[in-house]
């Protein structure tokens, strides 16, 4: 197998608080044998965990650790002298504490999920004994929250006894279950390990009389590297997907199998290496009539490398079985418009409908694509009277951010946002020459606005950002370009690979009169990526959502405030928003929504149905139940007029936040992505966000909207004293574009 040498971004700032969560284990040389059983107990008994693994050692080589490395995608190496470094390991928030002598028999997800102090098992000593005590042994299993570990409780730390720690831990401890820390010497005369046990320690030798079941728990997990692969690809249920990328691959290459082939092209599929699925899958699949699942995945992979042709192929050969069928037309479909073949992709989805007529996917394209609801291309002004938009145009139940945004972008450059005045392209269809032709021919072209520099979604290999337009056409266009208030959108904790990307984002520079991003967060990032003689092109355009009221003044001139306050949150990649808090967010949020409720009436804005997930898992989990607005079947005015009328919005979507804003309606942000504290950074009101990772977020957001509540007039101007300065850089942009454009 080849691997592209293109760089690569590993996103895992803290701009989102997201807490940075580590194993931890100190050895000696002696030590490493005992570590490869941990590491591979860890993993077998925790398959969907995959946090740093750091090893604090004396001063080892660095190729004493490559056996570990062979285990495990993230061990980290440092130097330390004393285990009790771990209590200030720098750079990360969660630390667990283990021992080389240790094996991880069950579920470790509580200790992940603990969020203060530092937790520990209080070991009970001389057992049977008169004067029997409890004490924290320093080499037993710790959970340690840093922001709990002050310098005097460090130094307590240094000096404390080895005998026992609990005295110095006085104030912070937080007694663990004894199965997270069970010491196998309890199991005496050959006892068995209980059930509940998810960590066995040995302090003395395995042979020692009376550990016999410990020892045979423990050798479960003395195996090969081979045999360790095989029996973590082998487990049910979910897997995480950087241990699969990790160990799947030297399993099949020395056997290949198809199922395990799929599994690692999903795995790289997940993460966005859509070139190593295909290596993985197309040589194993080839043309086989019995694997529709596999040429699913391998076609859905080609496609989001632009490789058409051949995904339609693959596609095909999938929709032949019936389990498979209605998912692989819709993907059909998909391609087809992406290719601008508007009747095929409604054939696909007519075949799909014909194979399950209760199919989503298939009913939403038969339903995009049919011949007599055309998109909205009407004759209008003269073509070189027109201003083309290149954007996502949401349309059905999608997001309603994305519904409104377009017409934002367009309201910048006049009231006529109307077919008649703009032509649509479709930010995901293939730039292709018919369609470039189309471009040319407008007095100027507005890529815009939205979170359009990330690398999923609706990925393709042309541009690995989601404009669909090969290098070689973008250089071919004549029409003066706009790119306008467009967002890096990349997670903290997101990996991708952005070779691709950096060559497609300067070919866009460069041919661009005008690049404008939406905030600076994003400006930073994208000049990373640009070479020094352009990074001086990149300027802020604010989101036109957030300036609302000056672009509609008439519609705000005097709003009717209702006494509600409106909450929002956002369920896509649950797993980078909230890692291993959800838990902790949703009881906070329950906290301070019980509060909120005797101030106001509470109610949940869902922007798309799978909003919807809090109200569910809220009422389920802490017996509150919501009103939900659903937003994606209002209007854009419907929408702005539901923001515009609320007393306070507390919203976990960008949108959720600008659209109220640029409203002047008060806003709080539950910060899980890099954007939302970007724009509170610009506005310079970054108190207005609370990170969904924040230990005390419910009595926080409960006291900061009460304060909003109790002086609303206040809160309102200062969201109008906001907007002033993106107004006016606005407003001095489009004056400067309306030259570019050749205004008329």
């Amino acid at each position: 197998m080849t691997h592209s040498s293109a760089p690569s971004a590993d996103d895992r700032s803290t701009v989102t608080g997201r807490r940075r969560i580590a194993f931890a284990v100190h050895s000696d040389a002696d030590g490493l044998p005992g570590l490869l059983v941990l590491i591979r107990s860890l993993v077998l008994s925790n398959p969907a965990v995959c946090e740093d693994f750091v090893v604090l050692h004396p001063g080892l080589a660095d190729a004493s650790f490559d056996a570990l490395r062979r285990l495990h995608p993230r061990v980290v190496t440092r130097r330390a002298e004393d285990r009790r470094d771990v209590f200030r390991l720098e750079g990360y928030d969660t630390v667990v504490a283990l021992h080389p002598g240790m094996v991880v028999l069950g579920d470790l997800g509580e200790l992940l999920r603990m969020r203060h102090g530092v937790g520990a098992v209080e070991q009970l000593l001389c057992a049977g004994e008169p004067g029997q005590r409890r004490a924290v042994l320093p080499d037993g299993l710790f959970v340690v929250q840093r922001a709990d570990v002050d310098d005097a409780l460090a130094g307590r730390l240094a000096v404390a006894a080895d005998e026992d720690l609990g005295p110095a831990l006085d104030g912070v401890l937080v007694p663990l279950d004894p199965r997270f820390d069970f010491l196998a010497r309890r199991l005496h005369d050959d006892l068995p390990v209980p059930a509940e046990v998810a960590v066995v320690r040995f302090t003395g030798p395995l042979d020692a009389p009376g550990y016999g079941p410990a020892t045979e728990a423990r050798r479960r997990f003395e195996m090969g590297d081979e045999e360790f692969r095989a029996a973590y690809c082998a487990l049910p249920g979910r897997k995480h997907p950087d241990l699969l990328a990790h160990l799947a691959p030297p399993l099949l290459a020395a056997r290949p199998s198809l199922d395990l082939a799929r599994t690692v092209a999903d795995v790289h599929r997940q993460q966005g290496r859509y070139d190593e699925a295909v290596e993985v899958l197309a040589p194993v699949v080839g043309d086989r009539l019995d694997a529709p699942r596999c040429h699913e995945t391998l076609g859905v992979c080609l496609m989001a490398l632009s490789r058409y042709d051949e995904a339609e192929a693959h596609l095909l050969l999938a929709a032949a079985s019936p389990d498979v069928a209605p998912r692989a037309f819709a993907q059909l479909a998909r391609l087809a418009w992406l290719c601008g073949r508007e009747d095929e992709a409604h054939a696909y989805a007519r075949d799909g409908l014909e194979a399950d007529p209760t199919d989503a996917g298939c009913h939403s394209w038969y339903v995009r694509t049919r011949p007599d609801v055309p998109e909205p291309r009407q004759p209008g002004d003269a073509a070189d009277r027109q201003l083309a938009h290149v954007a996502l145009f949401a349309e059905g139940q999608e997001n309603a951010g994305d519904k409104v945004l377009p017409e934002a972008v367009r309201m910048c450059f006049g009231s006529d946002t109307g077919p008649r005045r703009w032509y649509r392209q479709p930010v995901h269809r293939l730039v292709d020459e018919a369609a470039l032709e189309q471009l040319n021919a407008r007095r100027g072209v507005i890529v815009g606005g939205g979170g359009l520099f990330l690398p999923d979604t609706s990925p393709n290999g042309n541009s690995h950002w989601q404009w669909n337009v090969p290098d070689d056409l973008l250089a071919r266009l004549t029409a003066p370009l706009a790119v306008f208030a467009v967002g890096y959108n990349v997670f903290d904790g997101q990996l991708y690979r952005r070779g691709r990307f950096a060559e497609s984002l300067r070919v866009l520079v460069e041919r661009s009169a005008f690049f404008g991003l939406r905030n600076h967060g994003s400006i930073d990032r994208v000049r990373e990526l640009l070479p020094a003689g352009l990074r001086d092109r990149v300027r802020y355009q604010p989101c036109p959502t957030t300036v609302a009221r000056h672009l509609d003044p008439d519609r705000f001139a005097s709003v009717e405030r209702s006494d509600t306050v409106l909450v929002n949150c956002a369920y896509d990649r649950a797993g980078l928003r909230f890692g291993h808090d959800y838990g902790h967010f949703l009881a906070q949020m329950a906290d301070a929504l019980r509060s909120l409720r005797d101030r106001a009436d509470v109610r949940y804005a869902a922007h798309m149905p799978a909003d919807e997930r809090f109200v569910h898992d809220l009422r389920r989990e802490h017996g509150l139940a919501l009103p939900v607005e659903q937003l994606y079947d209002l209007s854009n005015d419907g929408i702005r007029d539901l923001y515009g009328r609320a007393r306070l919005v507390i919203g976990m979507r960008g949108h959720a936040g600008m659209i109220p804003f640029g409203c002047g309606t008060p806003i709080l942000s539950l910060v899980s992505h890099p954007k939302l504290a970007y724009f509170l950074s610009d506005i310079d009101r970054r108190e207005w966000g609370l990170s969904v990772h924040d230990r005390e977020l419910g009595p926080r957001l409960a006291e900061r909207a009460a304060a909003v509540l109790d002086d609303h007039a206040a809160a309102v101007a200062d969201v109008h004293g906001a907007q002033e300065f993106l107004w006016k850089t606005t407003r001095s942009n489009i004056e400067e574009l309306r030259n570019t454009f050749r205004a008329v």
